[in-house]
């Protein structure tokens, strides 16, 4: 049986993998790697006036 090319699959089909090949840890490297590889997400503190 032939690897998958996890770099070839978007976001969305390397998820996908992941939930159907639970026992396959190569995969779950790829989508790991490629979840921390994001830019973090912008924060903004709450609104500090009185309303």
């Amino acid at each position: 049986m032939s690897q998958p090319n996890f770099d070839a699959m978007s976001e969305a089909e390397l998820r996908a993998y992941v939930y159907e090949h639970r026992d396959d840890q190569e995969a779950f490297y790829a989508f790991a790697d490629r979840l921390t590889a994001k830019p973090p997400s912008a924060t903004y503190p709450a609104s500090m006036t009185p309303e």
